[in-house]
């Protein structure tokens, strides 16, 4: 398959383009739709691990276990696995495969597949790798650890980990199944189709890969015999549109049926406009404060608690902040298993001084180092203000979002300003960062720990409960050590959460049941319909 958009895709995007406002209109069968896609890298599941390319993949490959659209606050269920079988010891887990289900190639979808598609996302070991490889699985062992037979695969783990992290994992775009029998022709050496599957699909779900040009456009068309049904909308259009202004205009005039990256501005002066309508969903990320606990002054417990009362939730939500954040005081964003939703922190100007004052540290001056994004750059502001009024000085340093991280990932940050997005859609992913650090060392240089770059110690029995939810077995139980872990968190960390992102998108009034994949997937179409 090669990405090239066909010549009745080119003139179908053309007439879209250039339609007068009177006439455009998006055909019925069809969804357009202006996002910004240059980021994609790769389309091999094994690989992708940008927003886009992870867009993609989720409609043009199935996984075993996946998210309702319609659903998604149920949580992972049934996909390829029509189901699953643990073992007493929990050492291993049995999938069931779903019979009757075909590649778009028209090869049936086999345990054999589900085995090997996995076994090569380890073998090759790229970026999201580790969603896989956490569970005790390397190159060497993969082939003896992932087993198949004519209708389940089997996985043997290193560790008991509990069933609901696991089945999380296996809903994340690294363990998409991908067809062997059309993959093997095209393997390059010891590349396992990784050349060929940067550019084309081998999948089995609701849309085949009809057309990629980078950083312009991707064209999909349905699956017809798709096993959940064949999706209302026989073709989805995807163009690159980065400006936002542009994307709003489009959206007006009806060139196109949605419009995913509007700013705060333009998505105010469409919402309402007739015709269209703005739909918002939680994503993922959480924007944070992190107070590094090598700063004399951070480090002490009264500032901790007083910095974290010299933050206007709501005001900064309500203003620079408006259409992109929500106020959010827990490490898990909302719709994991587990999240803790109260929100006790307020901002109080007068608890924090006092709070100050008593621990002596008033006059203090705090230099730090914040990226260039208006949206951080904003908050530090906002915050270097109330910190004035509360008896502390707090002197900002703007940089490129590189020189800050590294200063980051250096411990050289007094207080970060930040987002911090989940990798896979279980708990684990944001508990295992800021709830987790059993070496506090410079010597330990666990730099994917948030922690760790922050020198929190976190307590033992922090660690320890951390740990232990990654081994519960029953899912209520699992999610009540989650609550209680983000509530010990709340008390005393350091790391202050503070709002998660939300991500407003432009419909046309016709179109339902979009989904841009929340806070625990990506973006899917075989439920979009329009209508009138």
């Amino acid at each position: 398959m090669k990405h090239l958009l066909t010549p009745r895709a080119i003139l179908l995007a053309s007439a879209l383009a250039v339609a007068p406002a009177a006439y455009a209109e998006t055909p019925a069968d069809t969804l357009v739709i202006a996002h910004t896609i240059d980021d994609i890298i790769s389309l091999d599941p094994a690989q992708s691990f940008e927003f886009s390319g992870n867009d993609v993949n989720q409609n043009t490959y199935d996984r075993l276990v996946d998210f309702d659209p319609l659903d998604p606050d149920a949580g992972f269920k049934p996909s390829l696995a029509e189901s699953w079988e643990v073992a007493e010891d929990g050492m291993s887990i049995t999938l069931k495969m779903r019979e009757g289900v075909s590649f778009h190639s028209g090869n049936p979808v086999r345990a054999e597949d589900a085995a090997w598609s996995l076994q090569r996302a380890v073998k090759l070991n790229l970026t999201p790798a580790f969603i896989l490889t956490q569970f005790g699985f390397t190159p060497e062992n993969v082939e003896e650890k992932i087993t198949f037979d004519d209708t389940s695969l089997t996985l043997h783990l290193d560790k008991p980990y509990a069933p609901t992290f696991v089945l999380n994992c296996l809903a994340a775009n690294i363990a998409s199944v991908v067809d062997k029998e059309a993959v093997l022709p095209h393997v390059e050496g010891e590349d396992h189709g990784n050349a060929w599957l940067s550019t084309n699909a081998a999948g089995s779900g609701p849309y085949l890969l009809a057309a990629w040009r980078p950083n312009e456009a991707v064209q999909f068309t349905a699956h017809d015999d798709y096993w959940q049904g064949a999706p209302a909308m026989k073709r989805v259009i995807v163009r690159n549109v980065a400006e936002s202004s542009a994307q709003r205009l489009l959206l007006e005039q009806g060139d196109i049926d949605v419009a995913r990256n509007l700013s705060p501005t333009d998505v105010d002066s469409i919402r309402n406009v007739e015709g269209i309508r703005i739909q918002d969903e939680p994503r993922g990320r959480i924007l944070y404060m992190g107070l590094n606990q090598k700063d004399e002054v951070l480090s002490n417990p009264a500032v901790i608690e007083a910095m974290k009362h010299l933050v206007d939730y709501q005001g900064i939500a309500d203003s620079f902040l408006k259409g992109m954040f929500v106020p959010h005081q827990t490490f898990l964003p909302k719709g994991y298993l587990g999240v803790l939703e109260d929100q006790p922190w307020t901002y109080d100007l007068e608890k924090a001084k006092a709070l100050i004052e008593e621990a002596g540290l008033a006059g203090s001056t705090i230099t730090t180092r914040v990226r260039d994004l208006r949206e951080y750059t904003d908050v530090a502001q906002a915050l270097q203000a109330s910190m004035a009024e509360a008896g502390l000085t707090l002197n900002i340093e703007q940089m490129t979002g590189a020189q800050v991280l590294d200063a980051y990932r250096a411990r050289e940050v007094p207080i970060f300003i930040g987002e911090w997005g989940p990798d896979y859609s279980d708990p684990n992913t944001n508990a295992a960062t800021f709830a987790y650090n059993p070496d506090n060392s410079d010597e330990a240089q666990a730099t994917g720990l948030l922690a760790w770059r922050n020198a929190y110690a976190v307590p033992d029995e922090m660690n320890e409960a951390t740990v232990a939810a990654t081994l519960e077995q029953d899912a209520d139980t699992r999610a009540q050590m989650y609550l209680d872990i983000q509530k010990q968190y709340q008390a005393e960390a350091p790391i202050v959460p503070m709002f998660q992102r939300i991500e407003p998108t432009g419909l046309r009034d016709n179109v339902q049941n979009w989904f841009s994949g929340r806070a625990v997937s990506s973006v899917m179409y075989r439920q979009v319909t329009k209508g009138e």
